[in-house]
């Protein structure tokens, strides 16, 4: 199937296993696509996140939150008592190695392949799905989106939570135009 894929959609599965590595997944799940879909620079998918309200920082804040990393308002919290979160992480890694706070799961080593998620498995079928059923020859980033908007999984709800219109964005991708 990869060998349908256009050069900048097997960029963004490969930028998908490199996200999940620096964020110490042991899997690559669809919201890490959609991490690489929103990096590769001048890609219509690219685009039409921009245009949809996504930025790179509140995506990628956005999944460490849901997977579970402490987010802004924990922050906030903290510094109210007089903590900073960013101190206490940065000298916890110091002494105890990077990731050292992360969800207590064992970190994966770097490198070597990282499996896909079920999730992700499933977008990347539905993205040829997409391709097929919008009649394109090869799959691009924009149908790896598409099928994150359809399977409705990790990445979907990263798009939720920070309040795209899938239903806009979608026709956004389909047609080439604002909705």
């Amino acid at each position: 199937m990869f060998e349908r894929f256009t050069r900048p959609a097997r960029d963004a599965v490969t930028a998908a296993q490199t996200y999940a590595a620096e964020l110490g997944h042991e899997r690559i799940g669809d919201d890490h696509l959609l991490l690489a879909i929103d990096s590769s620079a001048g890609s219509s998918a690219a685009q039409a996140l921009a245009e949809a309200g996504v930025d790179a920082a509140g995506l990628r804040a956005e999944i460490e939150r849901a997977h579970g990393r402490l987010g802004n308002d924990d922050a906030d919290a903290l510094s109210t008592l007089g903590i900073d979160l960013d101190a206490v992480r940065s000298k916890v890694e110091e002494v105890f190695g990077a990731g050292a706070l992360d969800s207590g799961k064992p970190r994966r080593r770097l490198g070597g392949h990282i499996p896909f998620t079920k999730d992700a498995r499933k977008v990347l079928e539905l993205s040829l799905r997409e391709a097929i059923r919008l009649k394109d020859r090869s799959i691009g980033t924009e149908h790896i989106l598409l099928g994150i908007l359809r399977a409705e999984g990790e990445g979907h709800v990263a798009l939720q939570a920070l309040g795209v219109d899938a239903a806009a964005l979608r026709h956004t991708l389909e047609h080439g135009e604002a909705a």
